[in-house]
């Protein structure tokens, strides 16, 4: 009898310690490696995570410079941000990822140009380490899709976003007690940049922020583009409609519009550094990403539909037809 009630009492304390069993080592915070520097998000999440008053356990160890020659944002930017982040939070520099790799818990691929981010990603990936790819998650559908499978595969968590989706504002819209919604325009700058889909680039923000709004559910888009102007429009599910305006030629500004069955109702929208960095540190400690891999897929599906639109003169695309033809070419 004693030797069975101190055998149920270890079993007992096992039970009551398991659930800390599985964190990090008491007092250990949580080892970022960030990949790229050649962005101000580097520097901004990176002060945001190692400020006091934000009582995060959550520091930027280690880091990997890269950057892009035919970029000239990301070569003029990135000496900059390399000395600050080793003078000022003792950033370790490395030259390779690999190297970097087992000093790290989590990783955040930070290089502005999209177009490398699923080859960054591919080590962390495939040792199975929770990865946040920033914003764009790749310059091409083919590449988004490819960098999802390869998480797939691996069982690795990743996710990628744009900090709009977080602002109060957006969040404020989304969740609305509005009645059936019927249309939801969003709009923001769009800056073009050659080597990636146009509403990548820029765009990329008040894309997101439609989506974060009306949801996913995209069937097809449609296309009007002028040098100053894009007007994206997408048929949903149910009828909704979605459309995006981005902008060139005028005042730099976000801003979301409900239009619902028992309201309509306008939010402005801005940078949300600091909550998406409450989002990052709750994704390193749950590693659930916050936004779906398929939710990402839509919206670069929406994006590659508008670019194909104005190649067709502003007919209407399909988003399926767009993912099955980055299917095919992810494959090759």
């Amino acid at each position: 009898m004693t030797r069975r009630f101190l055998s149920l009492s270890c079993l007992a304390l096992l039970v009551s310690l398991s659930p800390l069993l599985g964190q990090e080592k008491s007092g250990d915070p949580i080892r970022v490696g960030m990949i790229g520097l050649d962005t101000s998000h580097a520097l901004a999440f990176t002060k945001i995570l190692h400020d006091p008053a934000n009582q995060y356990d959550v520091r930027v160890v280690a880091a990997v410079p890269q950057s892009s020659a035919d970029i000239e944002s990301s070569v003029t930017r990135i000496d900059g941000y390399v000395e600050t982040l080793s003078k000022d939070f003792g950033v370790k520099m490395y030259d390779s990822i690999e190297a970097m790799l087992p000093d790290v818990d989590v990783v955040m691929v930070e290089s502005v140009d999209g177009r490398p981010h699923l080859e960054q990603a591919r080590p962390s990936i495939e040792a199975g380490i929770p990865t946040y790819v920033d914003k764009p998650a790749a310059a091409s559908l083919e590449d988004v899709i490819a960098l999802f499978d390869l998480a797939k595969k691996h069982g690795t968590p990743i996710w990628s976003a744009s900090n709009l989706r977080f602002h109060s504002g957006v969040v404020a819209a989304a969740t609305a007690d509005v009645g059936d919604v019927a249309a939801v325009l969003s709009f923001g700058p769009a800056s073009l940049e050659e080597h990636h889909l146009d509403l990548a680039w820029y765009g990329i923000h008040p894309t997101e922020a439609l989506f974060t709004v009306i949801g996913t559910g995209c069937q097809s888009v449609t296309r009007t583009h002028t040098d100053g102007t894009d007007v994206v429009t997408g048929l949903w599910e149910g009828g909704k409609i979605g459309t995006l305006i981005g902008t060139r030629a005028s005042k730099t500004v976000y801003g979301v519009k409900v239009f619902g069955s028992k309201a309509v109702i306008d939010e402005k929208a801005a940078g949300a550094y600091p909550e998406m960095m409450a989002e990052m540190v709750k994704f390193f400690h749950t590693k659930k990403p916050p936004v779906s891999a398929d939710t990402t897929i839509e919206i670069f599906a929406f994006m590659a539909a508008a670019d194909e639109s104005k190649r067709r003169g502003g007919a209407p695309v399909t988003l399926a037809e767009m993912i099955e033809k980055a299917r095919a070419g992810s494959k090759k």
